[in-house]
């Protein structure tokens, strides 16, 4: 009988920590009724500052309706980049809401919520071009950001790279007619064409894939759920689609979300 009542007593603790009638001590939180999230405040479309001077971009709005589902007041922390999992090792804040890649190296570290977008190298042209397809770009000349992987991407596939020091300016270029196409991260450059309304597109095939994170500090396995929880119902009920779209222009959710390993 005891084997049997477990099942049942777990389902009711973690239904309890969702529905927000569990204590801070339950749900692993640094502060009583607070959920408190680092995030840069200077990645767009990440993290930015509105007009207004507030906090605003794709982990804000997702953190902040993650905390309204828990029943918490949103609370960021406004952190360096390379102090963030210090911070969050000491106990800081909850978790970190910057663009985090899952990779397997990191997940020794800390434990990622469910993957909560997804990213990766993607082709960018102009309305008319021809290229529709990564094989497309085969003798084409190609703007990437100097230093970085998308060169290797581009000259895989045949294409000459001409390297720029700002991704912008490859952009330009591109409009420009200097260039056939630009290779760079898929929400940079959606970001990029929304807010300066460039006459741009993206080949809809991916060069590469990565998904981003949420990490926590090791051993707090409610509130990882808890957050897994409230990002599962927010795509679900079309929340998460209504939150990012108006910033990219498309809903970046993972087709197959990366687990949390506990």
């Amino acid at each position: 009988m005891r084997l049997t009542l477990l099942p049942v007593l777990a389902a009711a603790l973690v239904g309890g920590l969702i529905s927000g009638s569990a204590s801070a001590a339950d749900l692993e939180l640094v502060r009583p009724g607070k959920l408190l999230v680092a995030t840069e405040g200077t990645y767009p479309p990440f993290s930015m500052r509105a007009p207004d001077g507030q906090l605003d971009g794709l982990e804000v709005r997702v953190s902040k309706e993650v905390a309204k589902r828990l029943g918490l007041e949103y609370e960021p922390v406004v952190i360096k980049w390379e102090a963030l999992l210090v911070g969050l090792a000491a106990d800081q804040y909850d978790y970190a809401s910057a663009a985090m890649d899952i990779t397997a190296e990191r997940q020794k570290q800390v434990t990622f919520a469910d993957g909560w977008l997804e990213s990766g190298g993607r082709i960018v042209t102009k309305k008319d071009s021809p290229i529709k397809a990564p094989a497309d770009i085969k003798g084409k000349t190609v703007g990437v950001l100097v230093s970085s992987t998308w060169q290797k991407l581009a000259e895989d596939r045949g294409a000459t790279a001409k390297a720029y020091k700002a991704e912008s300016d490859a952009l330009q270029d591109l409009v420009n007619g200097n260039i056939d196409a630009v290779i760079t991260d898929s929400i940079a450059a959606a970001y990029a064409i929304e807010a300066s309304k460039l006459p741009l597109v993206m080949v809809d095939e991916y060069l590469s894939h990565i998904q981003k994170g949420f990490p926590f500090k090791k051993g707090k396995p409610n509130l990882v759920k808890a957050v897994n929880k409230a990002l599962a119902d927010m795509i679900a009920d079309g929340t998460y689609a209504k939150l990012t779209t108006p910033l990219i222009g498309y809903s970046p959710v993972p087709k197959d979300p990366i687990k949390s390993q506990f």
